[in-house]
């Protein structure tokens, strides 16, 4: 059995949300905005570790904490359009984006995103 081929107004799977030019440019701008906050405080708490260097074991933690931060924000970050409304509902919940950033989205999209948002919160608490 083989999937029926992507075109422009047909993708693979049918859940897999399409994303308008302009839903496009405001999901970057959103993505880029939290990514940029998140490498902010990782770069902020990296000059902090530097100045706390007196031997050599804090150089390995340094390194540690570092390839542990790479890995979260790749683990995190996922720019592909089928998981954004996942990825941007993750990032809402963790504080790393707010809902006005994305406020020019089809309801649709907003409503996934805040669900999922939702999910992991009522999650975290149980």
């Amino acid at each position: 059995m083989t999937s029926p081929p992507a075109t422009q107004d047909r993708y693979p799977y049918q859940n897999e949300p399409i994303w308008s030019r302009s839903e496009k440019a405001i999901a970057r701008r959103a993505f880029d905005a939290a990514l940029g906050r998140e490498l902010h405080e990782v770069i902020q708490e990296t000059k902090q570790k530097v100045n706390q260097i007196n031997e050599s074991a804090d150089l390995w933690d340094l390194e540690h904490y570092l390839t542990q931060s790479c890995k979260e924000i790749d683990r995190k970050y996922d720019y592909r359009y089928s998981r954004l409304t996942h990825v941007f509902g993750r990032l809402l919940h963790g504080g790393r984006l707010r809902e006005e950033e994305l406020r020019s989205l089809r309801e649709d999209k907003l409503k996934s995103i805040r669900s999922f948002a939702k999910f992991l919160a009522e999650d975290t608490a149980a």
